[in-house]
């Protein structure tokens, strides 16, 4: 970092943090003027700016520094960061914090850096907290999304994003679905958490965004997270893909989704596999296939050459579940639908313009 390479006697930087702190309370304690209690707080965040900042000749990213700090230095400047994220000054004239604003236009390469954290175990967590500090913000998210830039280039700008050009899958967004996959249990967790929060907090700009990269997204999605190793990450992916499916601003999405026979295949694996919780979470995903009104020729062709066996799998499926009645309601939603099934499938688009069959009421799983 910059400040090591400064002369003088350098300090710890949690040093530094107390030692503002200090000034901070002598400065509101001090009788007018207080010129030398000013000047040393200037000097004390002079000197956390070289730590955060860099200098012309050496830049310093916030994740290089959280990398290579102690733990409770990491501590502080997570603090510093989340708080400086958040700060709006006392009138406002923009909706996103100053500091965002300027991340954003200016330096976005900071939010890049900070998605790297999770490519070390110690600056994971504190990169992750200070990630979903900003991803309050959807511009966040939107750089996120959509950089695509390679290591020693700029990040993108917010005026350079470009929402119906496809992503060629090697933007540090998709960077997430190997640090789930394959990071420590605790980069892993705090990886998804984040993941997470990019898909779900900011309904319209991923809704897009997951339109116009659907294939590579759920071929990703599927192959890496949904089928991985890793209990957690399974169970977590599945229950996420569940959200995203049946969240109503993802329609469009989730009848894409539902109409692909390898999704329903993927899906019908789940609920034969030997843990509970991924039967569950899977039932979730595999009820949004029988209750669509609309299947495709390719779903109705799996689920009727399957019926007999579902029809005699489906009422002993987690019967173990007494208490929890919606479950229970909806597999004998599930079956009633199978049981009703053509003998051969027929092209939805025939289908719509017929009269639909009564008892039939997708807002039971919706």
């Amino acid at each position: 970092m910059a400040f090591f390479f400064n002369r003088g006697r350098s300090r710890h930087p949690s040093d530094i943090v107390r030692s503002i702190k200090d000034q901070l309370v002598r400065l509101r304690e001090s009788p007018p003027p207080a010129a030398k209690v000013e000047d040393e707080l200037a000097k004390q965040l002079s000197q956390m700016k070289l730590i955060v900042q860099g200098t012309q000749e050496i830049e310093v990213s916030p994740e290089q520094s959280l990398y290579i700090l102690p733990f409770e230095a990491r501590k502080d400047t997570q603090t510093i960061f989340s708080h400086i994220l958040r700060f709006k000054p006392g009138n406002p004239s923009q909706a996103d914090p100053p500091v965002i604003s300027y991340i954003v236009h200016n330096r976005p390469e900071v939010i890049i850096e900070l998605c790297k954290g999770y490519e070390h175990s110690h600056s994971a967590m504190p990169c992750g907290t200070i990630l979903r500090e900003a991803l309050k913000f959807d511009v966040i998210a939107a750089i996120i999304l959509y950089d695509q830039s390679e290591d020693g280039e700029p990040a993108i700008r917010l005026s350079e994003v470009q929402p119906g050009v496809p992503q060629t899958g090697n933007g540090i967004f998709w960077n997430f679905f190997h640090w789930i996959d394959r990071g420590t249990f605790e980069l892993s967790a705090d990886a998804f958490t984040t993941f997470r929060e990019i898909l779900t907090r900011h309904k319209s700009l991923v809704t897009g965004y997951l339109a116009t990269n659907f294939d590579s997204f759920f071929d990703k999605f599927n192959g890496v997270l949904v089928q991985s190793d890793s209990y957690v990450t399974k169970r977590q992916s599945i229950k996420l893909l569940g959200e995203i499916l049946l969240d109503r601003a993802n329609y469009n999405v989730m009848m894409a989704y539902v109409e692909s026979g390898e999704n329903l295949k993927l899906c019908m694996k789940l609920l034969r596999d030997d843990r509970k919780m991924v039967q569950y979470e899977g039932f979730h995903v595999f009820k949004v296939f029988v209750a669509n009104p609309n299947k495709s020729v390719a779903v109705q062709r799996i689920l009727i050459n399957n019926r007999d066996r579902l029809l005699k799998f489906l009422p002993r499926f987690l019967e173990d579940r007494t208490d929890d009645d919606q479950f229970t309601d909806e597999k004998s939603f599930l079956v009633r639908q199978i049981e009703l099934l053509p003998k051969e499938p027929i092209d939805p688009a025939r289908s719509a313009r017929e009269p639909s069959r009564p008892g039939v009421n997708t807002a039971t799983v919706a």
